[in-house]
């Protein structure tokens, strides 16, 4: 499982699919996620608004990533 390290209180799920590579743009995160292709914690989500927080685990093609926030933030 990779992390993905925010400095904010969340990211979005479109966002955090970019930062670590998995999307190259916000177009193709948004057809992934909108064709069901994407796991939030285990079940399909297809917002890619979706807000990813400290802890949370996203996946894509059985590419896991969790999400490493600030929790100061």
């Amino acid at each position: 499982m990779k992390e993905v390290l925010i400095h904010t209180e969340y990211i979005t799920l479109g966002q955090a699919m970019k930062l670590c590579g998995e999307a190259q743009s916000g177009i193709e995160a948004k057809i992934m996620i909108q064709e069901g292709h994407v796991l939030v914690n285990g079940e399909v989500d297809r917002r890619r608004g979706k807000k990813l927080r400290d802890g949370d685990v996203f996946e894509v093609d059985r590419r896991q990533y969790v999400i490493h926030g600030n929790q100061n933030a």
